[in-house]
């Protein structure tokens, strides 16, 4: 009696269920060692479970890898970007210095072609009083002058004929001892006796403020003048020597023509001062009758 009391929480679900378990349990661990003893004796025995399990996880390690590259691969990107954006600068570093140099190399050509052109004037010519470097003009004023390098101590006087390589500029106004200003012959105060080669029409060319040439001809009647007519210095008066580029033809008007000066100041480096030329100088010094 005293028993059955001591036994009134146990009951029988709460028996099997433990017996269960002990059952379970030690199924388990022969279960285990079986497997074990099997796995030792021939490991080729559970491929085919290495092989589901791995068939199993492939869908994971795909993923897994495709994450993996697709993160390498916007690293690579980023990285290249930054390279390429420093090549690219690099890049053009070089090429903002190479244009520089060409630049510099094509401005020193074209200066040394321009000294080339003075140089051959200076010989096939008469002897210039000085050579010298146009430091200015002023275009944009109703009056045009000019400031060349040259002055009293380099021979320059009043009066002189100022050229270029390509023509006549003007003719000195002022002296100093180290500049000249030039009379240009666009200026309103500058009168220059001038011929067409072709028919050897004469007239004299007379600056405008607009930076153009009036050509008025000496013989009125038919004007003969053509759009691209040469003119060039006549030599009338003396002064300047003739046969000196000045102007060509642009439009013809009624007794003359509007010309177009050959030797622009604002595109011109290097000028020369000439000797005033006498006519009767030059004729003794060719024929050899007249002392000069």
């Amino acid at each position: 009696m005293a028993s059955a009391e001591r036994r009134p929480g146990f009951s029988k679900r709460a028996h099997i269920s433990i017996f269960t378990s002990y059952v379970a349990a030690i199924g388990g661990g022969v279960v285990g060692i079986v497997l074990l003893l099997i796995s030792l004796l021939s490991p080729g025995s559970f491929a085919f479970a290495r092989t589901a399990a791995s068939d199993v996880a492939r869908p994971v390690g795909e993923v897994s890898a495709v994450t993996r590259n697709s993160s390498r691969s916007i690293i690579d990107i980023v990285t290249g970007y930054i390279d390429a954006g420093s090549k690219n600068a690099a890049l053009q570093e070089e090429l903002r210095i190479a244009r520089a140099q060409l630049a510099e190399a094509e401005a020193i050509y074209d200066e040394n072609r321009r000294l080339k052109q003075l140089l051959s004037l200076r010989e096939k010519d008469i002897r210039p009083v000085a050579s010298a470097r146009l430091i200015g003009s002023s275009p944009s004023s109703t009056r045009r002058f000019a400031l060349i390098g040259a002055g009293a101590v380099d021979g320059v006087m009043v009066g002189q004929p100022v050229r270029s390589a390509t023509g006549l500029v003007g003719r000195v106004l002022e002296v100093g001892r180290r500049t000249a200003r030039v009379l240009l012959v666009t200026d309103g105060q500058s009168i220059v006796p001038v011929r067409r080669i072709k028919g050897n029409v004469a007239g004299f060319a007379q600056g405008q403020a607009d930076g153009t040439l009036i050509v008025r001809l000496i013989e009125m009647g038919i004007n003969p003048l053509e759009k691209g007519d040469l003119m060039v210095t006549s030599g009338s008066g003396g002064l300047y020597r003739p046969n000196v580029p000045v102007a060509i033809v642009e439009n013809v008007t009624r007794d003359g023509a509007v010309a177009r000066i050959i030797s622009d100041p604002a595109a011109t480096d290097f000028v020369m001062v000439e000797p005033v030329w006498q006519p009767m100088t030059e004729l003794g010094n060719i024929d050899g009758e007249i002392a000069p």
